[in-house]
């Protein structure tokens, strides 16, 4: 499964649901790690992992085409740590 819509489709199979009332579904848990990742909260899944914020500070680095010196501003990013269950999975 690669895309919104084939994870939709996936649970409407498996839960005798309609293709719209799945997407509705992945699309609400998809918006609230969204919503939660915007706030600044950690949103974690139990056996799959955890969605976190985390900040990268401010840092020079160098213009591939000038060679020039840079700043690169502060900013934040989201990242996300498998679960133990999950690591184990795709190490089987």
């Amino acid at each position: 499964m690669t895309t919104t819509n084939e994870i939709a489709d996936k649970i409407a199979a498996e839960h005798k649901l309609t293709k719209v009332q799945s997407k509705a579904i992945v699309e609400a848990v998809f918006a609230a790690i969204t919503g939660a990742a915007t706030s600044g909260a950690e949103t974690s899944i139990p056996g799959f992992g955890k969605f976190k914020v985390k900040d990268t500070p401010e840092r020079e680095a160098r213009n591939p085409g000038t060679g020039a010196t840079i700043k690169v501003a502060a900013s934040k990013k989201l990242a996300f740590t498998p679960a133990k269950a999950l690591k184990d999975a795709l190490n089987k």
